[in-house]
């Protein structure tokens, strides 16, 4: 006899797929005439431990104060903006390039998730979010049908 085979689901494999078309296609909106605008979309990774799941967003030059993360209609958002200036002095010049750039990330929350406790920390240019699981029942429990 065939059982049917038995995957496990990751809630959030779509949005690493989607994340990967879509950082593909991205190209600098930057003009030839050095408008500073460029288009910038962190990496993220994903992963589900047994107590939480996890969201890791690469914000290389991005100040903890630039990113917000806000809990919205049962979405995750993550969104910052990156402002870099690169200036060099020399004898004979004087040299500025500045760009920046903004971004906004969502992701639906799961069912089974204690949005109240959602944390974050950055920490060398990498935002961890943790998302707890909520407790499951682990006793037993007889329901009287009536």
């Amino acid at each position: 006899m065939l059982l049917p085979s038995m995957n496990r689901f990751d809630p959030f494999k779509e949005f690493r797929d989607l994340d990967k078309r879509l950082h593909s296609m991205s190209v600098s909106l930057a003009d030839d005439e050095g408008s500073g605008l460029v288009s910038f979309a962190p990496a993220v990774n994903t992963r589900e431990g047994d107590y939480a799941f996890h969201v890791e967003v690469d914000l290389p030059g991005v100040k903890k104060d630039a990113i917000k993360v806000e809990l919205k209609d049962n979405r995750l958002i993550i969104s910052g903006e990156r402002k870099t200036k690169d200036e060099k002095k020399a004898k004979d010049y004087y040299r500025v390039e500045s760009q920046y750039g903004k971004f906004e990330r969502s992701f639906t929350l799961p069912d089974g998730v204690d949005a109240e406790n959602i944390s974050a920390n950055c920490e060398d240019g990498v935002l961890e979010v943790v998302i707890p699981k909520r407790e499951r029942s682990t006793g037993s429990k007889t329901v009287k049908v009536t």
